[in-house]
């Protein structure tokens, strides 16, 4: 007999599922509140008095005593009924397939099989571990909820993607007339499909994962319910449909979290001008996978050496280099005090002397190159008539040492921190600071949609990884980087760091965790690597080295 009674929560689907059977016989639907193992039927508060009355020994459990109750009906619907047949009730299991089978799928699909017995005789040399069912369930919904949130991470970059590139488009298309307007048409024709593709790629993987989460939560729940009430038939129902289900979940996940982060790139036609008449549309659209490892054909080595040098010893020091989409390179000579140019061979064509030694150089404009120099400035260049002429200066109160731009920022390091400066020269922000001993913030590069700053932590041999904000997201170490300097991030996204101490330049994952590939190390002729960047012209990567009158350039497959 009851000897409390339990609040009934209205909201829940215990109460949904248990109605009073003495007030259902009468058309009557009332939520029940205690249920009586004897009679085996659920009564509400009021019945329960008159059932009390005529059946003083009766034992009776409240909603306390939860797992005393029989199972809902909405969680046998989902044990017992076949998922392939809804109508039919599980009641065989084929032990060659290890499948939970119907009347109608033992027809179908197992006639041949020789293994099929019913459930409850197969349920007799089995136990089942609830909790670890339960258990391995909650890893993989965890699992789901991450590869979840990093799909909606990958949405909120196809968007960010096509906001940009579109205003690209529209820059490149307001430096022609009139007679493009079909060209931009049949561009963002193509720009609006891809987005679509991608985007719908995306959503439906966001749906899958709702989807097994809600199948595995249900399972999670039923598998609760079983505790303790000694159902073995149904016990082993469950644990066959958890399993698989977890098969299921465990393939899908496999097959999508090695999913790369994808993103949309325009690349604008630099000869339109020209061949107007030609083209069949203002540029290509594509997605590009930032995890693609770059493979190294070939490579050949240039001296960028010159007559004039200033070097006590006659040596080159290229501490930066940047290439122009004219398939000229830029670079800075450390040991020379002078930045030189390069034409599409890699001929020095031209050179601009600098007030002090130069460290790092990225581009600007199709034409303006930026110059960090060991005075605490920050030097201007453009390229007109073949030649470097020198611009503006900017002077910073801080040490300049790295320099990396996008869309009108400017990202300088000063050897302990990492600055947001515009293009006039205010500061914005300082995103990252770390003032222990040695160099900490050395050289900077930014990721083609600004999503990610990478920054090489000399002196603890790390490869920081960033969020816009300056938030740090990752820290990589490895044995082929030591003494990481100067890096790049390719238009693809592909991040490439150089080794100073290791003699390497290797390839890093977008995510800043791990080690894609080593393109060059010793053998190929790396001596303290100090510079890199992508020349997307020709291919190609380019290495600049210390006390090395040599660049190297790798050609790529």
């Amino acid at each position: 007999m009851a000897t409390s009674e339990d609040a009934v929560n209205e909201s829940s689907d215990f109460v949904k599922d248990f109605s009073c059977g003495a007030c259902e016989s009468k058309h009557i639907e009332t939520s029940a509140e205690f249920f009586c193992e004897t009679c085996l039927k659920c009564f509400c508060q009021t019945c329960l008095y008159h059932h009390d009355q005529m059946f003083v020994n009766h034992l009776t459990y409240g909603r306390g005593d939860s797992k005393k109750w029989p199972l809902t009906k909405t969680t046998e619907d989902l044990l017992l009924k076949c998922d392939v047949h809804n109508s039919k009730t599980l009641q065989m299991f084929c032990q060659t397939h290890r499948q939970l089978c119907c009347s109608d799928c033992v027809l179908l699909n197992h006639r041949p099989c020789t293994n099929v017995a019913l459930i409850s005789e197969s349920v007799k040399n089995m136990s089942v571990d609830n909790r670890q069912l339960s258990n391995r369930i909650q890893v993989i919904i965890a699992d789901l909820n991450t590869l979840n949130r990093s799909i909606e991470t990958d949405i909120h970059l196809v968007e960010g993607s096509y906001s940009e590139k579109l205003q690209e488009i529209r820059e490149v298309r307001k430096k022609l007339n009139a007679a493009l307007d079909c060209l931009e048409k049949s561009t963002l024709k193509e720009l609006d499909t891809i987005r679509t593709t991608l985007q719908t790629a995306l959503k439906e993987d966001v749906d899958n994962c709702s989807r097994l989460k809600d199948e595995l939560q249900q399972l999670s729940d039923a598998v609760q319910d079983l505790c303790g009430k000694s159902k073995k038939d149904i016990e082993f129902i469950a644990s066959s449909k958890c399993l698989d289900k977890i098969l299921e979940s465990e393939s899908y996940l496999k097959e999508n979290t090695a999913k790369i982060q994808s993103f949309m790139i325009f690349k604008a036609n630099i000869k339109l001008d020209q061949f107007l008449t030609k083209q069949s549309s203002l540029g290509r659209i594509c997605t590009l996978n930032p995890n693609q490892v770059l493979t190294v054909q070939r490579k050949s080595e240039y001296y960028v050496d010159t007559l004039i040098d200033t070097s006590p010893i006659k040596t080159c020091s290229i501490f930066g280099i940047c290439s122009l989409p004219s398939g000229h390179a830029i670079v800075a000579d450390n040991d020379n005090t002078t930045v030189k140019l390069l034409d599409q061979h890699y001929n020095v064509s031209g050179h601009c002397d600098v007030a002090d030694a130069p460290c790092d150089v990225c581009q600007i404009t199709s034409s303006e190159v930026a110059v960090t120099l060991n005075d605490k400035g920050v030097q201007f260049m453009s390229v007109s008539n073949g030649q470097l002429v020198n611009g503006r200066k900017l002077q910073l109160p801080h040490a300049a040492f790295g320099i990396a731009h996008h869309q009108g920022a400017l990202y300088i390091t000063s050897g302990y921190a990492l600055y947001h400066y515009n293009l006039t020269g205010a500061l914005v922000k300082k995103l990252y600071e770390d003032t222990s001993d040695g160099t900490r913030v050395w050289r900077c590069a930014v990721s083609p949609i600004c999503d990610r700053i990478y920054v090489t932590n000399y002196a603890q041999h790390k490869l920081l990884t960033l969020a816009k904000d300056g938030i740090l997201i990752s820290t990589f170490t490895d044995p082929e980087l030591k003494g990481p300097s100067g890096l790049r991030v390719t238009p693809s996204g592909q991040v490439i760091v150089c080794g100073f101490e290791s003699d390497t330049v290797i390839q890093v994952g977008r995510e800043g965790r791990k080690r894609l590939a080593t393109l060059a190390s010793k053998k190929e002729g790396l001596s303290y690597p100090m510079s890199v960047c992508y020349n997307s012209n020709s291919h190609q990567i380019i290495v600049g080295m210390q006390d090395n009158n040599r660049i190297i350039a790798m050609i790529l497959k």
